[in-house]
């Protein structure tokens, strides 16, 4: 009896460490809506607000000085700023088009891994807001959303609004293929995001609830020596997360430059 009552308050430990219920500051439905502040609300403006702090202090030198030299965090954000321009951004999208989409994928990669790190961190478990906030669905939702409506923007400024959506057929394909090719192409729009979507979330709960359910034997067996070991593997499963964390900030960020890319050249 005693283990029954453990499993079911585990299992809704585990249900309100990645759920979004913990609502902090109820406020009244806007449109339909329900715009209340909840953790994961608070943890993504700590993100934000963390990022935009990050970039002012980081980029200070280079705003007050003529000739400014790197070094330290400085040197360490142009290294990142680099390494998105660089590696994700030019390769995928291209050169010509590379300052203009720069700003949107290296803020995607830093919000992104910034959220991320956020939710490892178990002081935030401790007080009312913690949680991580790239483990809810309305976030990832609308930060694919973000890229859907990217592409069409990529799209239409390099090829006219109507060249955008012609460029879903390639020239000289026979015109009763276009009856299943289009279709393809308009399920493909909103599968892209639907993957981001699902891809990121998806991965970060599951951090999360391997590290729960492999804390739950300590409290269902009572016994040290599970305990002990349940503890080891954790701290084995949190420097995997680490990794897991930056690796989804670079596949969500690589595979949104990706689809932009497509969109502006079609022939690739």
């Amino acid at each position: 009896m005693a283990v029954e009552e453990h499993s079911q308050d585990i299992g809704s430990i585990i249900l309100h460490h990645v759920s979004n219920s913990d609502v902090l500051v109820q406020l009244p439905p806007l449109f339909g809506l329900d715009i209340s502040i909840t953790k994961h609300v608070l943890m993504l403006w700590l993100a934000g607000a963390v990022v935009t702090a990050g970039f002012l202090l980081g980029s200070r030198r280079y705003r007050t000085q003529e000739n400014p030299v790197p070094s330290g965090f400085s040197n360490f954000l142009e290294f990142i700023v680099d390494f998105v321009h660089n590696q994700i951004v030019i390769p995928h999208i291209g050169p010509a088009h590379a300052r203009s989409w720069s700003p949107l994928i290296l803020t995607f990669f830093t919000l992104i891994v910034t959220a991320n790190l956020l939710g490892l961190v178990p002081l935030f478990d401790l007080i009312p807001g913690g949680g991580t906030a790239t483990a809810n669905l309305n976030v990832t939702a609308s930060l694919a959303a973000i890229t859907f409506f990217a592409i069409i923007v990529a799209g239409s400024r390099v090829h006219g609004v109507f060249g955008h959506w012609r460029n879903m057929a390639p020239p000289g394909i026979a015109w009763p293929v276009l009856f299943i090719l289009i279709p393809i192409e308009l399920l493909s729009m909103f599968v892209r995001p639907f993957a981001l979507t699902m891809r990121l979330a998806a991965n970060m709960t599951a951090g999360h609830i391997a590290m729960l359910a492999i804390l739950a034997p300590i409290f269902l067996m009572a016994n040290a020596w599970i305990g002990l070991g349940s503890v080891a593997l954790n701290v084995g499963i949190s420097f995997l997360e680490i990794i897991v964390s930056l690796v989804q900030a670079y596949v969500f960020s690589l595979l949104s430059a990706v689809f932009i890319g497509a969109a502006i050249n079609p022939q690739h």
